[in-house]
C-alpha cells in the first residue's frame, strides 16, 4: 500500500524534501510541546474559538471555494491564513499549530479531494504549521508578561507577518521549483495579485489576534467581510479564466483581440508604431503522436515561456489556438521593421534550444529540436487596423514555411488600405497583394 502512494511518483528530490519539511514541522512541535508549561484554559478556548471559525468558514464558503480552485490561475492563496495567522500570534505554538492543522485539512478534505493529492496537503499544512511557529516565536521574543501580544505590538506583528510570510512562501516556492520541468519566477513566487491576497489576508489575521485578546466575541465580526472578500476573489478568478488560455497561461484569441484593439487605439506617436508577430509551431503534431497529448501541452506550456521571456511586461502575448501563437509589440523604436525582426529571431533561437523535460512513468523524457516558423508586420506611420496588421503577418507566416520552416519573414505593408478579414478572425484569406520581405 504505501509504495502506490502518489508521493513515490515525483521526483526523488522532491520527495526527500517533502518528508524533510513535514518530519521538521513535527519534530518542532513535540520539541515545543515537552518544554511548554501547562496552558491557561482560557487559550484553549480560543483555539477552539478559532479552529471553529475556521471550520464554519469553509463550510460557508464552500461553493465559492470549489469554483475558485477549478478555474483559478497560479498559486492557490488560502484565505484561511486568517485563522492560522490569528492563532500564531495569540496563541501557545503548540495550539496555534493545531488549529493550522485542524483548519488546512479540513479545507483539503472538503474542496481539494480527489484533485489534490494528500501528500500536497500534509506538505502545505506542515509549512504553514513552521510557519505558525515561526510567527509565534517572534511574539513571545518581543512580548512578555500575561498579554505578549500587546507587548509586542505593531512592529512585532509586522515582523511576524514577514516571517510567517517568508517560511509559507519560501518552502511552497521551492517545492514548486523542484516539481516544475522549466519554472519560471512567476510560477515559483506567484504573481503580484495573489501575494498582495496573502498580505491582506494576514492582515486580516492579525486584526482577529488583537480582537481575540480585546474581546474574544468581537472575532465574530472578521467572518462576514472575510466572506465577501472570498466571493469577491471569486469574480476575480472567473474573470480571468475568461481571458487565459488554461494550457499556457497566454491570452486566449478573444482576450488579446480586445486588449490589442484598444493598445491600437490608444497608440500616438510618441509610442511609436507597433508590431505584431504570428508564430506558428513547426511539426507540432509529430511531437503529439510520438510523445501524446500531454507532452505536447507541456511543450505549449514550455514554448508561451519561451515567448513571454523574450518580449517587455507591456506586450501583449496570446495563444490563437493549437500550435499558433501572437505577440502584440507595443511600439517598437525608430527602425521598427528592423526591431521586430530581431525580437522575432531571438524568439526563434530560444525556442530553438529549449528542451522541455516530461516525467513519465519509464522516467524523464526530454522533447528537443523544437522549431517556430515566425511571420511579423508593423504598423505604418498613418496607422493600421488590427485585421490589416494581422493579415500582413499572416501572410508572412506562410511565406517563412514555404522557405523551409524556423524562419522568421516580416510584412511590408505597399499603402494605406481598407481593413480586410484575416483567417484568424474567420473571414476571408489574404489576397497576394502584400509584400513579404524575403519571398
Amino acid at each position: 500500500m504505501i509504495r502506490r502512494w502518489p508521493l513515490w511518483e515525483v521526483p526523488h528530490r522532491l520527495a526527500v524534501s517533502v518528508l524533510l519539511v513535514e518530519a521538521t514541522a513535527l519534530g518542532l512541535v513535540i520539541a515545543v510541546a515537552a518544554r511548554m508549561p501547562v496552558p491557561e484554559p482560557f487559550q484553549l478556548g480560543h483555539a477552539a474559538l478559532l479552529g471553529g471559525l475556521g471550520i464554519l468558514h469553509t463550510e460557508i464558503a464552500l461553493g465559492v471555494e470549489r469554483v475558485r480552485r477549478r478555474v483559478m490561475v497560479g498559486n492557490h492563496a488560502n484565505l484561511s491564513s486568517v485563522w492560522t495567522f490569528g492563532g500564531a500570534l495569540v496563541l501557545p505554538p503548540v495550539y496555534a499549530a493545531a488549529v493550522a492543522v485542524v483548519v488546512h485539512m479540513h479545507v483539503w478534505a472538503r474542496t481539494g479531494r480527489p484533485r489534490v493529492p494528500l501528500y500536497r496537503s500534509v506538505y502545505s499544512a506542515a509549512t504553514i504549521v513552521l510557519a505558525c511557529l515561526g510567527g509565534a516565536a517572534v511574539i513571545g521574543f518581543l512580548g512578555s508578561g500575561s498579554e505578549p501580544l500587546t507587548a509586542a505590538g505593531i512592529p512585532g506583528i509586522t515582523l511576524a507577518l514577514l516571517v510567517y510570510t517568508t517560511i509559507n512562501t519560501g518552502l511552497v516556492a521551492g517545492a514548486i521549483a523542484m516539481s516544475a520541468p522549466q519554472p519560471d519566477l512567476a510560477r515559483v513566487l506567484g504573481r503580484l495579485d495573489d501575494n498582495l491576497l496573502e498580505v491582506a489576508t494576514l492582515s486580516l489575521g492579525a486584526l482577529t489576534a488583537v480582537a481575540l485578546v480585546v474581546n474574544p466575541w468581537l472575532v465574530l465580526l472578521a467572518l462576514p467581510p472575510l466572506v465577501v472578500l472570498h466571493r469577491a476573489v471569486l469574480v476575480h478568478h472567473l474573470e480571468e479564466a475568461a481571458n487565459i488560455d488554461g494550457k499556457t497561461g497566454l491570452l486566449n484569441a478573444v482576450a488579446w483581440h480586445a486588449q490589442a484593439e484598444r493598445l491600437l487605439q490608444r497608440s500616438s506617436r510618441a509610442d511609436g508604431p507597433r508590431g505584431v508577430l504570428v508564430l506558428d509551431l513547426d511539426h507540432f503534431k509529430a511531437v503529439n503522436d510520438t510523445h501524446g497529448h500531454l507532452a505536447g501541452d507541456q511543450v505549449l506550456t514550455a514554448v508561451a515561456g519561451a515567448l513571454r521571456a523574450e518580449v517587455r511586461e507591456r506586450d501583449l502575448v496570446g495563444r490563437f489556438g493549437g500550435e499558433e501563437f501572437v505577440v502584440l509589440l507595443a511600439g517598437p523604436a525608430v527602425g521598427a521593421a528592423v526591431e521586430l525582426e530581431a525580437v522575432a529571431e531571438r524568439i526563434r533561437s530560444r525556442v530553438a534550444h529549449l528542451r522541455v523535460e516530461i516525467p513519465t512513468p519509464d522516467g524523464p523524457l526530454t522533447v528537443s529540436g523544437l522549431t517556430v516558423s515566425i511571420g511579423g508586420a508593423v504598423a505604418p506611420a498613418e496607422g493600421a487596423d488590427l485585421r490589416t496588421l494581422l493579415q500582413i503577418a499572416d501572410t508572412a507566416l506562410y511565406a517563412a514555411k514555404k522557405a523551409g520552416r524556423n524562419i522568421v519573414r516580416v510584412g511590408t505593408p505597399p499603402g494605406p488600405v481598407p481593413p480586410v478579414g484575416s483567417r484568424h478572425g474567420g473571414e476571408q484569406a489574404p489576397d497576394a497583394g502584400w509584400l513579404v520581405d524575403g519571398e
